[in-house]
């Protein structure tokens, strides 16, 4: 029996086994941060495949796995590290296998049973040979996230050991070999994918949002670099507006402004609109989180549960896709979309996800934790469990099968991801301090124009 077969036959065992793992007090309702990370670093070290080390899109809802999730992963185990939940040598370990694997896996232009091509990777990944699901598409920013933790372990990983020496070349092989010039289309923009089908998506990537590491890092590479000029290109799409009393760079959902944040640190450097501005991508995506929170404060949807610390709109799993009237309004629910509040638009169908609050902590600390502990404490028995938040809740969406609202029943990677993360940035600035020792992110800020601050300090 081949693994691919033998690991379909095991794997509801092998999650079974999971969930019955000793561990964290799961009946406590009080909430702690360590608690809060730990959970959610094991998310990413409990659930990794044990063969191919990639990580599952959502859990306990198994589908495919996810190479952003997987990216998130491979940092994630730097913040396990540096709290003790696991050793050096074990993190190094992990990551050296899914490392291997990233490389190992099939690349090239045919349909199925590859993994990526020209570097670049599909957005998800079968969970047990990690090739292509279905006809996804192969993904510019989703390889970009990836790429973002695949650096971070190349910059944190420096003894002079055999285990360290092969994390730094094959996380530096990898990243060389993404092609990012040929996803690039004859607007000077990154298209947002390819299909072998089709061709490239017609959809590239402009205005303020996730892309901002992705153009980084594209522009960074010596070996298929895009040109510098693509960041003015990039910044000449954006919508600057006010929004609840504050005056930004715009985009609803706010895992926009966090994503790249967690990998770079913005405090203190500015590129030509930040400097017109008087400001930093910093600054820049704290009003946006504090505009969101005064949205979902003032509630002109008059969904249920909106407070001070029940707040966020960001991309995340929702109730249902349908219309039905509630109390005498007309409410539009959906399930997975991206959610939001801006001057650009509005999307809210009562969903808030804790990612939200929890990917804007390093911009909001106080605020954040605030939300953090009031979600985790009031609504404990429905939103935490084993792997700390699930993903989002709607109180306004009530039926006979959710009479107090709607709960999710599953973890998102790429949710989970920001919250330990962000978490870890302003306790320790772990990841940005790992990424300013890049050479490829320096390479990428510099070539966009950024200045001053640390960037600045930096030795020639």
């Amino acid at each position: 029996m081949n693994f691919g077969i033998a690991w379909r036959l095991c794997l509801p065992a092998f999650f079974l086994l999971l969930s019955c793992q000793s561990g964290s007090n799961l009946s406590e309702p009080a909430y702690n941060r360590n608690e809060l990370k730990h959970r959610t670093f094991n998310f990413f070290w409990e659930l990794a495949h044990p063969e191919n080390y990639q990580i599952p899109d959502r859990y306990p809802t198994l589908t495919f796995s996810s190479i952003a999730a997987t990216g998130f992963g491979l940092s994630a185990y730097l913040a396990g590290i540096e709290n003790g939940y696991i050793s050096r040598q074990e993190g190094a370990g992990r990551v050296l296998a899914t490392l291997e694997y990233l490389w190992n896996l099939p690349q090239g232009e045919a349909q199925s049973g590859v993994s990526g091509y020209k570097g670049f990777y599909y957005h998800f990944l079968n969970l047990d040979d990690a090739t292509r699901y279905k006809q996804v598409e192969l993904s510019s920013i989703d390889t970009g996230l990836l790429m973002a933790g695949v650096l971070s372990v190349m910059s944190y990983f420096d003894e002079e050991n055999v285990t360290e020496k092969k994390i730094k070349s094959l996380a530096d092989s990898l990243y060389q070999r993404v092609d990012w010039a040929w996803m690039l289309n004859d607007k000077n923009r990154l298209s947002m994918g390819w299909h072998p089908e089709k061709g490239f998506i017609e959809s590239d990537w402009k205005g303020y949002n996730e892309a901002m590491i992705l153009l980084i890092m594209a522009m960074g590479s010596p070996t298929h670099p895009i040109p510098a000029s693509c960041w003015q290109t990039w910044c000449s799409t954006y919508d600057i507006d006010s929004f609840y009393g504050e005056y930004f760079v715009q985009f609803d959902p706010l895992f926009g402004h966090q994503y790249s944040h967690i990998w770079i640190d913005f405090r203190g450097i500015r590129d030509s609109l930040m400097q017109s501005m008087e400001s930093d991508y910093f600054e820049n995506s704290k009003k946006a989180t504090l505009s969101n929170r005064a949205y979902c404060i003032d509630n002109p949807g008059k969904y249920a549960g909106y407070s001070e610390n029940v707040w966020g709109l960001t991309a995340c799993d929702g109730p249902a896709n349908l219309t039905k009237d509630i109390n005498g309004i007309t409410r539009h629910f959906f399930e997975y979309r991206a959610r939001g509040a801006s001057a650009v638009q509005i999307v809210d169908d009562g969903t808030i996800a804790p990612t939200a609050a929890g990917g804007s902590f390093a911009f909001t600390p106080e605020l954040s934790e605030n939300a953090l502990k009031h979600m985790w404490e009031r609504y404990n028995k429905d939103l935490v469990g084993k792997y700390g938040f699930k993903d989002a809740f709607n109180l306004t969406f009530t039926n006979d099968k959710y009479p107090a609202g709607w709960f999710d029943v599953d973890y998102l990677g790429i949710d989970q991801g920001p919250i330990l993360l962000q978490i870890q940035n302003h306790e320790t600035e772990l990841l940005w301090k790992i990424m300013k020792k890049n050479p490829y992110i320096i390479a990428g800020l510099k070539k966009a124009g950024f200045k001053g601050g640390w960037l600045d300090k930096l030795k020639s």
